[in-house]
């Protein structure tokens, strides 16, 4: 993966917004492995740039005992989770407090369905990457958030509403 300027088309992965963002992660990172998280693929933040640059983690054998295992990483560290089945992985995925959005890679439309309708976010994207496009509503439920922004749901946080009450007599 191309760690290079936004600007450049080839490109993979930017900087993080902040160096402080960079710390942050990095921090977590390294709680995580202190913790027994396995590192599958190494990362960490890119000493030899200046800025805030991370290469991207990837960490298994993550549970329940370690913060990493519900906290939200904002950079390029991927968590791989084991589930027995179905059922466990939706278990895992409604088992933290945040819930913005979810993934769902099937060749069955229903099974994809069913799925979705079990998963405490707030968005389900289906054989495709979460994102946003602006005429799609974006948000989240649990510590993701309340409301919606962008598409029909969205323009309506930016209108105001009157209520007139008449409680005159005919």
């Amino acid at each position: 993966m191309t760690l290079s300027a936004p600007l450049d088309q080839t490109t993979f992965i930017g900087p993080m917004s902040s160096k402080s963002a960079a710390v942050n992660l990095q921090k977590q990172l390294d709680e995580a492995i202190k913790a027994g998280a396995t590192v599958l693929i190494e990362g960490g933040i890119v000493k030899d740039k200046p800025g805030a640059w991370f290469a991207p983690a990837v960490l298994t054998n993550v549970d329940n005992s370690m913060a990493v295992y519900s906290e939200e990483l904002f950079g390029p560290v991927a968590v791989i989770y084991k589930a027995r089945d179905i059922a466990d992985a939706i278990k895992i995925a409604n088992d933290v407090p945040f819930g913005l959005g979810a993934s769902i890679q099937t060749k069955d439309s229903e099974l994809a369905a069913e799925i979705a309708d079990q998963l405490e976010v707030g968005m389900v994207t289906i054989n495709a990457p979460s994102g946003t496009e602006a005429n799609t509503p974006f948000g989240g439920v649990k510590r993701s958030g309340f409301g919606r922004e962008l598409g029909t749901l969205g323009i309506t946080e930016f209108l105001n509403y009157k209520l007139i009450r008449n409680k005159t007599s005919a």
